[in-house]
């Protein structure tokens, strides 16, 4: 496995229950302290043939330091006896006669082998170069030489490394980054966009600590570690809520808490998609731009919706509006749509199961809803009963002009504004009687009908009513607990 956008190196991926390490092979002294390893000040002098003997990589520019990275045999720097590849140059001082003479500040960096990838034969000497991996390095060369030969092409030496007693080097995996997995998000996709990157992806933790891109040999490896780190982070998550949830009543119990993409309202070509984290607590549906951690976060959403006034729908293949997957939209009580892509199927499926269960426990426990309407000219209050149906009532009198049950409505039709028609079965004489409402907020009312609805349906389901047994104010609900992956590869290792 690979890893980053440019300059790729193997890596390797270890896969605990709560953190993912990132590991590279790193060159380090297994024994002895090398007495080269503190500061030391050098003064050498250029010869006519040959210059100073020594080359240097890196830089500002590239983000890492300045390091020697070639030292000829035979030149100053070597016969010096105090300048070895993988010194970090700390100042450079210029001397006399137009820069014939100079003194360099050094100290040697332990993390310098790795980046110039050192070949290392079994007893850790070095070996020449056209013994190595052929692996390029991730430097940049700077293009500043102080050899007389810019394009100077000396190979590492045994000399470059003097032997100290008791010092051995070795190859070994050492830890590049650690991704705490609570609340961290998967993507596939470039950022921002809707193209899926081949066998990649990134992991990205809650403090914005990023794995980088993580370039896989398959599209079978890549989905194995896509499916274990969701598993991961689904369990964390759901214990966490479990903790959260001592602190509120069972009316503001959390249901549903993880990482979406957002389609853009006003999208562009390389920004169409941005991360958002939905949480579904109590009556409502939470948009955050990160997770809430304290009780205050909560007062701080982008939005929220009440879970009975909205509509989710999952889109099937021949929705989606461009070339992601597992997408979902949600309408809101104002008409307005919002879209909404997961990384995974098995995410879809965790988040279409847990709004279902969101609203019916929201359903079951408010028992009724009523919204003020307008009918023949007349104010009016509809209420959708859980238990009776439909009630339309006088405002002022409150007296009841009409009722019927969920079984009673045959259809219905709205003009897409605040009219809705429907039409009920009279029960005696089985014929059709048409009843036309006008709304303020005729979304809100259409969603809040589907809502009572799907819980009635939801009621007669004995695999739904069963799960629905199973759920403890203090957790998920069974429903929500699926496993994206009950295998989870604790090691892999790069190739």
């Amino acid at each position: 496995m690979q890893e980053g956008n440019e300059e790729p190196f193997n890596i390797r991926l270890h896969l605990a229950r709560d953190i993912l390490t990132i590991q590279e092979q790193d060159v380090i002294c297994v024994s002895g302290e090398p007495f080269y390893s503190s500061e030391r000040t050098v003064t050498i002098r250029r010869q006519t043939i040959g210059g100073f003997g020594l080359s240097i990589k890196g830089g500002a520019e590239h983000k890492i330091p300045v390091v020697i990275s070639k030292i000829s045999k035979e030149q100053k720097a070597e016969l010096s006896g105090l300048l070895f590849i993988g010194d970090g140059i700390l100042q450079v001082q210029v001397l006399r006669n137009a820069g014939e003479e100079v003194t360099l500040t050094v100290s040697f960096l332990k993390k310098t082998p790795a980046f110039l990838k050192l070949p290392l034969c079994e007893d850790c000497t070095c070996v020449p170069s056209d013994q190595s991996s052929g692996t390029s390095s991730p430097l940049c060369d700077s293009g500043l030489h102080l050899n007389y030969h810019p394009n100077n092409t000396d190979t590492l030496s045994c000399s470059s490394w003097p032997a100290c007693p008791g010092l051995r080097w070795e190859k070994r995996w050492v830890d590049l980054r650690l991704i705490p997995l609570l609340h961290s998000r998967l993507s596939q996709y470039n950022p921002g966009s809707d193209v899926c990157r081949k066998n990649a992806f990134q992991v990205i933790a809650v403090d914005g600590v990023c794995s980088g891109v993580l370039q896989f040999l398959t599209a079978d490896d890549c989905l194995d570690w896509l499916q274990a780190l969701a598993s991961n982070i689904s369990s964390l998550t759901k214990h966490n809520v479990k903790k959260i949830n001592r602190n509120f009543p069972v009316n503001q119990q959390i249901i549903y808490m993880g990482w979406v993409d957002e389609k853009e309202q006003d999208s562009v070509q390389d920004r169409m998609y941005s991360p958002k984290f939905l949480a579904l607590r109590g009556s409502s549906l939470f948009k955050f731009s990160a997770p809430p951690v304290t009780t205050w976060d909560w007062t701080r959403a982008e939005k929220s919706f009440t879970v009975y006034e909205i509509m989710c729908k999952i889109l099937k293949d021949n929705d989606l509006l461009d070339k992601r997957k597992h997408c979902f939209g949600v309408q809101t009580e104002s008409g307005e749509d919002l879209f909404f892509s997961v990384e995974l199927e098995c995410e879809l499926l965790i988040w279409e199961k847990a709004f279902q269960m969101a609203t019916f426990l929201e359903v079951e426990r408010i028992q009724c809803k009523t919204y003020a309407c307008i009918m023949e000219s007349h104010l009016m209050g509809l209420t959708v009963d859980f238990g009776a149906g439909f009630v339309c009532f006088d405002a002022a009198s409150k007296a009841v002009l009409w009722r019927y049950k969920f079984s009673q409505l045959k259809g219905s039709s709205d003009d897409g504004k605040s009219k809705i028609k429907f039409l009920f079965q009279n029960q005696d004489s089985k014929s059709i009687e048409a009843k036309e409402l006008e709304f303020s907020n005729l979304f809100a009312v259409l969603h809040c009908i589907h809502a009572f609805f799907a819980a009635k349906v939801a009621c007669l389901d004995p695999i739904f009513v069963e799960s629905q047994g199973n759920a403890t104010p203090a957790g998920f609900p069974s429903l929500c607990s699926i496993s994206c992956n009950s295998q989870t590869p604790k090691l892999k290792y790069a190739t």
